[in-house]
């Protein structure tokens, strides 16, 4: 592993509790942090050396993501927004990819792979409008990209399997409109706001064809784009869990309930509590990092991935974020009334891990993907 990189999330771990109250009150991450992130080099740790990216091992990238979300939920949510949508580079046509990906090498990409957009063909490249949730990070990025079902003469075209042909559009971020929609429950500071685009002309060199083959032949990109995202997502999720742990056992060898005459930690059912809930969250982790082993395996030698090995990754990846509700929940119990009050990080953890759980990527349904898989029936939907 990249000593630097894993340096960097570690320094980052322990100091960004000092700014989650700025992140939640401004629901983003604010400019200054975000342009520390990417001098650190946390945005292009999946973009290929070949445009000045990391090119880090899946194993690396997710060790980063959950130290940083140890320090910050909202903050190592951007990371994993802008080093997935970082692998776009690897599909790209080479002219966009030196174009967005090596002439800035600080560069921030965000973007929402959900087809909301439509984009007709026109001579060298796409007219495109659309709207689009859950724009992570979208205040700080020099490029947003949203995916669009293409269309050409009004007519919708159809891939090489008869399904309607998906394209994630680049924009430069000077072409997009954000609309100040964030405000929920949790996950407050990762800027998620809806955004859009009016007929914007998108050249063919800054779109990506869903689910094609990227064109740099290293092991990192024969793993999938959903699955590395997936992973990403579980790895905030079980970042959030470890946090939640840290500080309910603080809590527990200082707290002694009213009326009782021993401190929480000194009960049994506390106790259990605490051992429960770290191999709920040591298992999951563990899982995860044997589906990517197993896959890497099959990478190095150039092989694509089998459809067992990409739902290994997403069970991996929806065990780990369930897994770390599971853990969250049981320590936001067990804590009582001192984890309702704002101050304490137990209740922005409840919170933040709540909605991880909402990502399409790590939504309950994905067990029902991989049971097909398991089951000897085809997936019907992308791994």
């Amino acid at each position: 592993m990249t000593e630097s990189i894993l340096d960097s999330a570690k320094h980052w771990s322990g100091i960004l509790p000092q700014w989650s109250s700025q992140f939640e009150t401004e629901r983003k991450l604010s400019a200054d942090i975000a342009a520390e992130f990417a001098n650190a080099g946390f945005f292009r740790m999946l973009v290929p050396k070949v445009y000045g990216g990391l090119q880090v091992h899946p194993l690396e990238f997710i060790e980063v993501l959950k130290l940083i979300a140890i320090g910050d939920g909202s903050a190592a949510w951007n990371v994993m927004i802008g080093s997935t949508t970082g692998l776009l580079s690897a599909s790209l046509p080479e002219a966009g990819a030196m174009e967005i990906y090596a002439a800035n090498p600080q560069v921030l990409t965000v973007g929402v792979t959900a087809p909301s957009g439509r984009a007709e063909r026109k001579s060298g490249g796409f007219s495109v409008t659309g709207r689009w949730p859950f724009g992570s990070g979208c205040q700080n990025a020099q490029w947003i990209s949203g995916g669009c079902f293409v269309y050409e003469n009004g007519e919708p075209v159809l891939d090489l399997k008869g399904q309607p042909e998906v394209r994630f559009m680049m924009f430069p971020a000077e072409q997009v409109e954000i609309e100040d929609t964030w405000d929920v429950v949790g996950l407050r500071g990762t800027g998620s706001h809806h955004f859009n685009v009016s007929e914007v002309f998108v050249p063919d060199q800054h779109t990506v064809i869903s689910g094609s083959r990227a064109s740099v032949s290293e092991p990192l990109y024969q793993f999938p784009l959903l699955g590395l995202l997936a992973l990403g997502v579980a790895s905030v999720a079980l970042g959030t869990g470890y946090r939640a742990l840290e500080e309910f056992i603080q809590l527990a060898s200082n707290k002694q309930p009213t009326g009782g005459s021993r401190k929480l930690a000194e009960r049994a059912a506390v106790q259990s509590c605490v051992a429960r809930s770290t191999a709920d969250l040591r298992s999951a982790e563990a899982l995860m990092k044997e589906a990517v082993v197993n896959a890497w395996c099959f990478a190095e030698r150039g092989e694509r991935l089998s459809a067992e090995l990409k739902s290994s990754l997403r069970l991996a990846a929806v065990n780990g974020t369930h897994s770390a509700v599971a853990a969250v929940d049981r320590l936001f119990e067990a804590a009582g009334g001192s984890a309702i009050y704002s101050e304490s990080v137990l209740q922005r953890c409840f919170r933040d891990v709540h909605v991880t759980t909402q990502h399409i990527m790590v939504a309950k349904p994905i067990y029902e993907v991989v049971g097909r898989v398991q089951l000897g029936l085809p997936a019907r939907s992308m791994l």
